[in-house]
């Protein structure tokens, strides 16, 4: 490739891993967040409601750059992630948080479905490979220095960093795009399925509140549960019926006639689910174990590792052999195995090994993800690359909004529930509600709360991957369906035909 193509993409691929690595960041920073701030009931909403934003903002940065040239839409969703980035280090409660972290997902949509429709539209499908050698050489800044950096900031500096750091990452991956980047210039007349963004927003919104509240603040008979559930539905399948009929859908329907793609899209749905489990751990390293917030940080690398070497080793061998079927098939036992050994933390666990234990859940996200992202671009015409790589990026982001959430409300209901039992109903609302909770309180607190703590935490982290491995098991069934086709090239204007497998 030429010099200034490798400039250009690497300038596209730093843009892109600014939202994981203010994701990685965010992990160990959040018991610091909930210290200062307060709000533990709510602290799953800080990654929900980016993640909420981000699914519905997905498929219209993906019809922009269809429309309108995918670097100039790439671009806005630079600036846009970064100034949600600079209000989110300013807030000064957590509904402020709450709502710039939603800005910023604003924003994030744009990042991935602009990165893969970019580099799709610059190298063809069986180079893909070769060039996700760029995301292995980005992905440890933000899957291994991330979990560091958030660390950091939230012992030595200020939590507040962890938004701030974005800025000046942003600032030259905008750089890099203006200049090296040379793709068609394009504007095509015609009109944005906004009626079908703002469905899916609200489609989005209540499965997420659902699946946060349901058997925790509210039974599952209630009527504010019953409530949301008929709004998804109705909400959704509104969405649905609009597709069918808008001229430009924000997500083609008819993609979803390919077997192939059908099935990398609710894989990787599964896989965006899976990295939830990044967001709970530094909670029992720091408030279980005792780790300090770089401690936590280093503590969860093995995930970040394993998911990093298999983003890069397993797109050189598709790009090598051109066979794919056997990746999410692996990804799918993985992912169920890392999540079941989580089963063996307790408060008296071995630092090391609660550390060694994320490994297997990392490898196996690591697998699902580069796996579907090559099936979806293979399965997807020319014409659809944008809309294409909006999908499994929509898909991906919608995985890890209601992941969170359900795995969420599962670590939280079971927190909540072993505190209630050890402790009473009030002083249970009373930690999981007000600031405070940090491990240097936890050291300074009576030994029966410290022990109700520890044990209210590691009970989560059960039922946490409990729900992890069934997605797991989801995943790993759908992955015995993924027929293997040939690659595309260049030229290649039409997906071949199955080869036998």
């Amino acid at each position: 490739m030429r010099r200034s193509l490798y400039a250009g993409l690497t300038g596209v691929v730093i843009g892109v891993v600014t939202a994981p690595l203010d994701g990685m960041m965010l992990g160990p920073a959040l018991p610091a967040i909930v210290g200062e701030l307060g709000g533990l009931e709510h602290f799953s909403w800080l990654v929900t409601a980016y993640l909420v934003a981000t699914a519905a903002a997905t498929p219209i940065w993906g019809k922009l750059g269809d429309l309108y040239g995918r670097k100039l839409g790439y671009m806005a969703a630079i600036v846009l992630f970064l100034l949600g980035s600079g209000l989110a280090g300013l807030s000064q409660d957590m509904v402020q948080l709450i709502g710039f972290r939603a800005l910023q997902g604003l924003g994030g949509g744009g990042l991935l479905v602009g990165a893969m429709a970019l580099i799709a539209e610059l190298v063809p499908p069986r180079e893909s490979g070769k060039v996700m050698g760029l995301f292995g050489m980005m992905m440890p800044v933000a899957f291994i220095a991330g979990p560091l950096l958030g660390g950091l900031f939230a012992e030595r500096l200020s939590w507040r960093w962890a938004f701030y750091v974005n800025i000046p990452l942003g600032v030259v991956a905008l750089l890099l795009i203006g200049f090296a980047v040379r793709v068609e210039r394009r504007r095509i007349k015609a009109k944005i399925d906004y009626l079908g963004a703002l469905l899916l927003t609200a489609g989005l919104a209540a499965l997420s509140l659902l699946a946060s509240w349901a058997g925790t603040r509210y039974a599952w008979n209630s009527v504010p549960i019953l409530a949301l559930a008929a709004a998804s539905l109705v909400a959704l399948a509104a969405f649905l019926h609009v597709e069918r009929r808008a001229a430009e859908p924000i997500l083609p329907l008819r993609l979803f006639a390919d077997r192939n793609f059908a099935l990398a899209q609710v894989i990787r749905f599964v896989s965006g689910a899976g990295m939830a489990v990044a967001a709970f751990l530094p909670q029992y390293m720091q408030l279980v174990q005792g780790a300090s917030p770089i401690e936590s940080g280093l503590l969860i690398l093995p995930s970040m590792l394993g998911m990093v070497v298999v983003l890069f080793g397993s797109g050189q061998l598709i790009a090598r052999n051109g066979r794919y079927r056997i990746y999410p098939i692996l990804g799918g036992f993985a992912l169920t195995g890392g999540m079941l050994v989580l089963l063996a933390l307790r408060p008296g666990s071995n630092l090391a090994l609660a550390s060694g234990l994320t490994l297997l859940s990392g490898v196996g996200v690591g697998l699902l993800m580069q796996s579907t992202t090559i099936i979806t671009i293979n399965s997807a015409e020319p014409r659809d690359l944008g809309a294409a790589s909006g999908s499994v990026s929509l898909w991906h982001t919608m995985g890890a909004s209601l992941g969170v959430a359900v795995l969420g409300g599962l670590y939280t209901g079971r927190l909540q529930d072993t505190l209630a039992d050890r402790l009473g109903a009030e002083t249970a609302q009373r930690l999981v509600s007000g600031p405070g909770l940090t491990s240097e309180a936890l050291l300074q607190s009576p030994a029966p709360l410290r022990d109700a703590v520890h044990t209210a935490v590691s009970g989560g982290v059960h039922a946490m991957a409990v729900g992890g491995a069934v997605l797991g098991l989801v995943a790993l069934a759908l992955a015995w369906f993924v027929v293997e086709v040939p690659l595309r090239d260049r030229e290649s204007s039409q997906t071949p035909e199955p080869a036998a497998v």
